[in-house]
């Protein structure tokens, strides 16, 4: 593995964005059951104009990643949770479920037949993995259907962030929703973010990004665009608890590196009003880790929240860095998050 020939890209120009590569993983589920798995060089599908998926969004996804490590071996990440939550997210759309064993499995294949496309170590980079599992019967009706392709893809990524570990204006969008209560926030589907595009839209024309409120009673802190959110003051890490938000697996896992670092957790409730007690805040997950934030702008209320000198905190910093030194092999994993891939 450390004499693999890497593809010819320019891995410190990176975008989050998708490339194309070798090989993806395919699987169908016809006649009540799960297939084999397939490799194809395809990079398009072909399925009835009438699918689920295009007539009634019957889709859900999960995002994780690969990485190189200083040992030159690659590592996926907790990716066994990443496979529970996709079965969730189908439990939600009425979809059947993808077996753990065989989405560990395709996942495995994706990235090994993609090497090459894992970006070198400290390249700033990493191999993006996205399945997909979609209603492919034709439906007029409006019910599920009964047949099902799963497809992982892979994609070689940059920051997330522009500004990469740097800290990023939020902005509090009360004329937006993000997900109704007991609505499908909880689960990884794409109508989620689809219907956030209006308020990212109008956060980014204010050069900021947008927090969302529960949609209930506009009091307390939901989610930012695509990620979670969370707050700290003293030693104590807070972050928000509502069944709107999507559990967060790299929020997960800070809550857990927070305690060993000696910090308190509060997985809560946690009302606007209490940021201006907050020493930091931060979004958190897969595709930037950790994205500091320097301020949340409540334009309702005309008060601005700020957190630190416009730099990352002492505490995220410690977070970020705990986090990124398991996924690349240079602290023990004794949690047992990471996977060598063979």
């Amino acid at each position: 593995m450390n004499n693999i020939e890497f593809a010819p890209i320019n891995w410190s120009n990176l975008i989050f964005g998708y490339t194309e590569t070798d090989i993806n993983v395919r699987c169908s589920y016809k006649n009540g059951e799960w297939g084999a798995l397939r490799l194809t060089t395809d990079k398009t599908i072909n399925i009835s104009i009438a699918a689920t998926c295009l007539q009634y969004a019957q889709e859900a996804f999960e995002g994780l990643k690969a990485f190189r490590g200083i040992d030159g071996k690659v590592r996926l990440f907790r990716y066994e949770e990443n496979a529970k939550r996709l079965q969730q997210s189908a439990d939600g759309m009425l979809m059947p479920r993808v077996p753990i064993p065989l989405f560990e499995e395709a996942i495995m294949l994706a990235v090994q037949k993609n090497l090459r496309f894992v970006p070198p170590y400290q390249s700033g980079a990493s191999l993006y993995i996205r399945p997909i599992l979609i209603g492919t019967s034709p439906k007029i009706g409006v019910s599920p259907g009964e047949e099902y392709e799963f497809i992982v893809i892979v994609s070689p990524v940059g920051a997330y962030f522009k500004a990469g570990f740097g800290t990023t204006p939020f902005i509090i969008v009360r004329q937006y929703d993000r997900a109704a209560p007991l609505g499908t926030g909880c689960m990884k589907v794409g109508g989620n973010y689809a219907s956030g595009f209006r308020a990212d839209q109008y956060a980014h024309s204010l050069g900021a990004s947008c927090l969302y409120l529960d949609a209930k009673e506009k009091r307390y802190i939901d989610e930012c665009s695509g990620a979670n959110f969370f707050c700290i003051s003293g030693n104590t890490y807070h972050t928000p608890l509502s069944d709107s938000i999507l559990p967060s697996i790299t929020n997960r896992s800070l809550m857990q590196l927070a305690t060993d670092l000696g910090m308190q957790v509060e997985h809560r409730k946690i009302a606007v009003e209490e940021l201006a007690n907050m020493t930091e805040a931060g979004s958190c997950g897969t595709g930037a880790v950790i994205s500091p934030i320097s301020k949340v702008i409540d334009p309702d209320n005309d008060i601005i929240y700020t957190f630190g000198n416009g730099e990352a905190g002492p505490w995220s910093t410690k977070l970020y860095h705990a986090l990124r030194d398991i996924q690349y092999g240079r602290a023990e994993d004794k949690y047992h998050w990471c996977t060598i891939v063979k």
